[in-house]
C-alpha cells in the first residue's frame, strides 16, 4: 500500500470525525441547544488541514468556506439561519460525496452547488477575498445514483462480499483465538499422560501374565517351592502393587490436569463464541447512514426543504436483516417525502417549521427491532385512498381508517397522478411490506399527532446475545427482556383488588419507578393463564405473597406474577421454530444449561394481554378443555428433533399434563409394547428416523391394544395427501406446524381425552 493510500484511510476515519460533530451541532441548533461554535470552527479549520494534507482540493475548497462562516457566526456576525444550514448541510453531504467516489477508486465530481451555495451566505463587502471567488453554480446529479458512503457496496458475481467491521473487533477475535490455541495446548500434554498410563498398564499386565504363568508351574509341581521362589514371587507381587498404586496416582493427577484444561478449553473457546457473534452484528449505521444525505439530495432536486433526522443507528443488528431492509427503509424515506412534503405557505398557515421534518429512528423495544419513519407532513390523504381502493377492486364498501391504511401496501396502489422520481409507480410501500413479512415482521402506517404520518416496522430479533430475566410459570421456563423489567416485586396478595372484573395493583412508593408514580394501578396477571398454563401453579408461591416484575412497553404497564424469578442472564437468542405457539407473543428461543430450550416472551405482547386478562379467566380456560382435569393424563411425545419435543414436553406440562418422551417411532413403538406406564394419549410427528409418524400410526392400528389409543400426528409436512394419508390410516387429528397454535392443540387434547 502507497503512502497516500495510507494517509487516504486515515483522512476516512477523521473526516467522519469531523462530520459528524458538525451535524450534531446543526441537529442542537435546530432543536434550541445551543453548541459549541467554537469547537465547531475548529472542526472546520482541522478538515480544510486534513483535505490539503491528502491533495483534496475540493474538499479544502468546502471546508474553507465553512470555517469562514462559522467563524463569523462565532464573532456575532452572522447566525445559521435557514439559508445556512441548507448550505452546510449541502456542503457536508458533497464532502461524504467526495470520499465515498474515493473509497470506490472514482474521480471525485467538483462540489459546485455546494461552494456556490456557500459564497451565496458569505457574500457581502470583503468576503469575497477571504471565502475566494465562487465557482458557476451547477446541478448536483441525482442522489439516488451516489450510494450511501457507509453503505456496504453490492458484490460482483464472482468477487466476494466484504464486509467492514471494528479493529478492536477483529483484534478481540484474534486474541480470543490465540487464547483458545494456547489452552489447547493443554489437550497435548493430557494425551501424552495418557499415552505413559496405557504403557504402564501394559508393562504391568504382562508382569502380571509371567507372574500367573509362575504360580501356575509352582501348582502343579508344590514340592519345587522353596524359599527363594516364594521370596521372588512376593516381590513381583510388591512390583505390581507399586506399579498399580502408580498408575492410580498418574490417573488422578492426569484427571486433575483434565480438568483444568477443560474449564480453560471452554472459557477460550466462549469468548470465541463471543467474538464471532459480535462480529456478526453490525451498527445500523453501515446500511442506514447515509440515507440522510440521499434523502436531503432528492429533496434538493424535488426543489423541497427538509430537515432528516436519525436515531438509534449505533444499534448492533444482525448484518443479513441490515441488509435485507436497506431498500424498504429508502423506499420508506422517499414515500414520507413524496407524499407528505407541502408548500411553504401551507406549511406557515398551518404553523409549522419551514423545512419538513423526516426522521428514522431503530430500536430494540422489548424483543423486537423496531424501525420507524415518521414525518410532520400533510398526514395519510384517507379520502384519496379510499377512492383509489374501490376504483381498483380493493374495496366494496365504508372501511374504518385502520382498513384502509393497510391498502396502501398492496403491489402498485399510489395515490399519485403522476409518475415523478419520488413516486407514482406504486411499488415503494409494496416492497417494504413484502420484506419485512419475509423476515415475519408486521408494518403498519398511521397517522401522527397533530400532524405527519408514522411508519412502523416490526421485526423479530434475529442471533443475538440480550440480557434475559429467566421466569418459572406453570412448570415451564420463560424468558422475558431486561430492558423491559423496571422492578422486581414480592407482592402481598391481599393488596391486589379486582376492578371490573380484572385484577390490579395500586404501586406503593417503593414499587413505583419514579417518585411521581406512586399510587399508579396497573393490571396483574399470571404468566401461566396469559400462555396457557395451569392455575393450580400458583401455590408454588408462598402463601399470601407473589413473586412478579413490573414489566413496561412504552406508556404501558402491568405486573406479571410468576412462580418463580430464576435468574438474569446473556444469552444467544435465536429464532424461534415454527411449533412454538402463538408467534405474536414468542420472538425467539435461548438454550439453558447446555441443552435446554426456553422461550423468549413479547413484552409488548404480554403487556397488551395482562390489560385484557380477567380475573375468572383460568376457569374459562379448563372449562374449554385446555387444562388437565384431576387426574393427570398422561401423554406421550414422539419427535426426533430435542428442541421440538422439549418444547411440546414444557407446553403440555404447563396445561397440567404428565408427559414423556421418544426419539422416533421405533421407540415409542417399544415403550408402548413394554407398557411401562399408562399411555391416554400419543402426539407423533411425521418425518423420523427407523420408524416414521405414519409406519407408527399403522402399527399401532394393527395391534388390538392400541387401536383406540387418540394419536395426533403434528408435523411440517401439510400437503393434502399427507393429511389424508395420516388420516386414512386411523390418526385423531392431523396439526401442521406451520400453523401452529398452542391453544389449538391443548383443545384437541381436551376433546380427544
Amino acid at each position: 500500500m502507497d503512502i497516500r493510500q495510507q494517509l487516504l484511510e486515515a483522512f476516512a476515519i477523521e473526516y467522519r470525525e469531523h462530520v459528524d460533530v458538525i451535524r450534531a451541532a446543526l441537529a442542537a441548533g435546530a432543536e434550541a441547544r445551543a453548541p459549541d461554535w467554537n469547537d465547531i470552527f475548529r472542526r472546520a479549520h482541522s478538515l480544510k488541514g486534513a483535505s490539503r494534507a491528502v491533495d483534496l482540493p475540493a474538499v479544502e475548497a468546502v471546508a474553507h468556506r465553512l470555517e469562514t462562516l462559522f467563524e463569523r457566526i462565532v464573532e456575532g456576525s452572522a447566525a445559521l439561519d435557514r439559508a445556512a444550514h441548507a448550505a452546510v448541510d449541502l456542503a457536508l453531504d458533497r464532502i461524504e460525496a467526495c470520499v465515498a467516489d474515493l473509497q470506490r477508486g472514482l474521480t471525485p465530481s467538483p462540489p459546485q452547488d455546494a461552494l456556490a451555495a456557500l459564497d451565496r451566505c458569505l457574500a457581502g463587502p470583503g468576503e469575497t477575498d477571504r471565502a475566494g471567488p465562487a465557482p458557476p453554480p451547477a446541478r448536483a446529479e441525482p442522489a439516488a445514483e451516489t450510494p450511501p458512503p457507509s453503505a456496504p457496496e453490492p458484490a460482483g458475481e464472482s468477487g466476494p462480499t466484504v464486509l467492514r467491521v471494528p479493529a478492536d473487533a477483529v483484534e478481540a477475535l484474534t486474541r480470543a483465538a490465540h487464547e483458545l490455541g494456547t489452552a489447547l495446548i493443554g489437550e497435548g500434554s493430557v494425551a501424552e499422560g495418557l499415552a505413559r498410563i496405557r504403557s504402564g498398564a501394559l508393562e504391568l499386565g504382562q508382569r502380571a501374565e509371567r507372574f500367573r504363568s509362575a504360580a501356575d508351574g509352582a501348582g502343579r509341581q508344590p514340592a519345587a517351592v522353596d524359599a527363594k521362589a516364594l521370596d521372588a514371587a512376593l516381590a513381583e507381587m510388591r512390583v505390581l502393587e507399586a506399579g498399580l498404586l502408580g498408575l492410580a496416582r498418574d490417573a488422578t493427577s492426569l484427571s486433575r490436569q483434565r480438568s483444568v484444561v477443560a474449564s480453560a478449553v471452554e472459557a477460550a473457546a466462549s469468548r470465541v463464541r463471543d467474538e464471532t457473534e459480535r462480529l456478526a452484528l453490525v451498527p445500523a449505521e453501515a446500511a442506514f447512514g447515509g440515507f440522510a444525505r440521499v434523502l436531503r439530495d432528492m429533496a434538493r432536486d424535488a426543489g423541497a426543504d427538509v430537515d432528516v433526522s436519525a436515531t438509534g443507528l449505533d444499534l448492533p443488528v444482525d448484518r443479513a436483516m441490515l441488509q435485507a431492509l436497506k431498500d424498504p427503509v429508502l423506499h420508506a424515506l422517499r414515500n414520507a417525502l413524496s407524499h407528505g412534503a407541502e408548500p411553504a405557505a401551507v406549511r406557515a398557515r398551518l404553523g409549522k417549521p419551514p423545512a419538513m421534518a423526516i426522521g428514522l429512528d431503530v430500536a430494540v423495544r422489548g424483543g423486537r427491532l423496531m424501525v420507524t419513519v415518521v414525518d410532520d407532513g400533510r398526514g395519510p390523504d384517507l379520502g384519496a385512498i379510499a377512492e383509489t381502493a374501490r376504483r381498483r377492486g380493493l374495496l366494496a364498501g365504508a372501511s374504518d381508517p385502520e382498513t384502509l391504511l393497510a391498502v396502501v401496501f398492496e403491489p402498485g396502489f399510489s395515490t399519485s397522478t403522476g409518475v415523478d422520481t419520488l413516486s407514482g409507480r406504486g411499488i415503494g410501500l409494496s416492497v417494504v411490506a413484502d420484506t419485512v413479512r419475509r423476515l415475519d415482521g408486521t408494518v403498519r402506517l398511521q397517522p401522527r399527532d397533530p400532524w405527519g404520518t408514522a411508519l412502523v416496522m416490526s421485526l423479530p430479533l434475529q442471533a443475538a446475545r440480550r440480557s434475559l430475566l429467566l421466569v418459572e410459570a406453570g412448570s415451564a421456563t420463560y424468558a422475558l427482556p431486561s430492558r423491559s423489567i423496571e422492578r422486581l416485586l414480592r407482592i402481598e396478595r391481599g393488596s391486589v383488588s379486582s376492578v371490573m372484573g380484572r385484577s390490579v395493583l395500586t404501586l406503593a412508593a417503593e414499587a413505583a419507578p419514579q417518585a411521581d408514580e406512586a399510587g399508579l394501578t396497573v393490571p396483574v396477571a399470571h404468566l401461566a393463564d396469559l400462555v396457557g398454563g395451569a392455575p393450580q401453579s400458583r401455590q408454588a408461591a408462598e402463601p399470601g405473597a407473589m413473586n412478579a416484575v413490573l414489566l413496561r412497553d412504552g406508556q404501558r404497564r402491568c405486573v406479571l406474577e410468576a412462580d418463580r424469578l430464576l435468574d438474569v442472564r446473556t444469552l444467544l437468542v435465536m429464532p424461534a421454530p415454527p411449533v412454538t405457539g402463538d408467534r405474536r407473543l414468542v420472538v425467539g428461543t435461548v438454550i439453558v444449561d447446555g441443552s435446554r430450550p426456553v422461550l423468549v416472551l413479547d413484552p409488548d405482547e404480554v403487556v397488551g394481554r395482562a390489560a385484557e386478562s380477567r380475573a375468572a379467566a383460568a376457569p374459562a380456560l379448563s372449562q374449554r378443555g385446555t387444562i388437565a382435569s384431576a387426574r393427570r393424563s398422561t401423554i406421550l411425545v414422539v419427535d426426533d428433533s430435542i428442541t421440538t419435543r422439549t418444547l411440546e414436553k414444557g407446553i403440555l406440562e404447563a396445561a397440567g399434563y404428565r408427559v414423556v418422551v421418544c426419539v422416533d417411532g421405533q421407540d415409542a413403538l417399544d415403550r408402548l409394547r413394554a407398557a411401562i406406564e399408562p399411555v391416554d394419549l400419543v402426539v407423533a410427528d411425521v418425518e423420523m428416523p427407523r420408524l416414521d409418524g405414519f409406519g407408527l400410526l399403522e402399527a399401532l392400528r394393527a395391534e388390538p391394544a392400541f387401536a383406540r389409543l387418540p394419536i395426533v400426528l403434528m408435523t411440517s409436512r401439510g400437503d393434502p395427501d399427507d393429511v389424508a394419508r395420516g388420516l386414512a390410516l386411523g390418526a385423531d387429528a392431523y396439526l401442521t406446524k406451520q400453523g401452529f397454535d398452542q391453544g389449538r392443540l391443548l383443545d384437541t387434547i381436551g376433546q380427544l381425552l
